[in-house]
């Protein structure tokens, strides 16, 4: 099993249902996904979201029509730790270019940026958007949709898709800077 390759092992689960072609395929990626967290969240925090971004990947890949699975798993991890994060606001933060820094001390928001002010700035630049992007980069990196159903949702075409979602991340990113 180790010389297959993802998408047989992803394959092979959906259509059995056996945990060993999962784990095999997520032992693959384990680091990736403890690096990924280890961006969001402490040691002992990130070793926990390793077991359960396995446990999450039980039925979301089952649901999912995954073509790049590393892709797509490093977009599930950076969510489930912001959404561990905004579960526990107030334990942040500071953004750099790095990603997000947990601190252990409460950080007033008069002192810094929170993590809830951060998703509601995200979500402000998100709605100033055009359209199309707006709605290909809400699929792609929040529905965790590929390129593939997004073109299927929206009906762009897939060129279309990927540079919608190209210039949508960069104007938010830049709207993200301004604010």
């Amino acid at each position: 099993m180790k010389d297959a390759d993802d998408a047989w092992l992803i394959g092979e689960y959906k259509k059995t249902g056996q945990l060993e072609y999962l784990a095999a395929l997520y032992e693959r990626y384990m680091d990736m996904v403890y690096g990924v967290c280890l961006k969001y969240l402490d040691e002992e925090n990130s070793k926990d979201a390793v077991m359960q971004i396995f446990e999450e990947l039980i039925g979301k890949l089952k649901q999912h029509e995954v073509q790049n699975f590393r892709g797509w798993l490093h977009v599930l991890t950076r969510n489930h730790c912001l959404m561990k994060i905004r579960a526990n606001k107030g334990r942040l933060v500071s953004i750099d270019d790095n990603g997000i820094m947990e601190s252990e001390e409460n950080y007033h928001p008069d002192n810094g940026f929170s993590m809830e002010s951060n998703l509601q700035a995200m979500e402000k630049c998100l709605e100033s958007l055009p359209e199309e992007q707006k709605r290909s980069v809400n699929l792609f990196y929040l529905q965790e949709k590929s390129y593939r159903e997004v073109a299927d949702i929206t009906g762009y075409e897939m060129n279309k898709v990927k540079s919608y979602i190209q210039n949508g991340k960069r104007n938010l990113k830049l709207c993200m800077d301004k604010n």
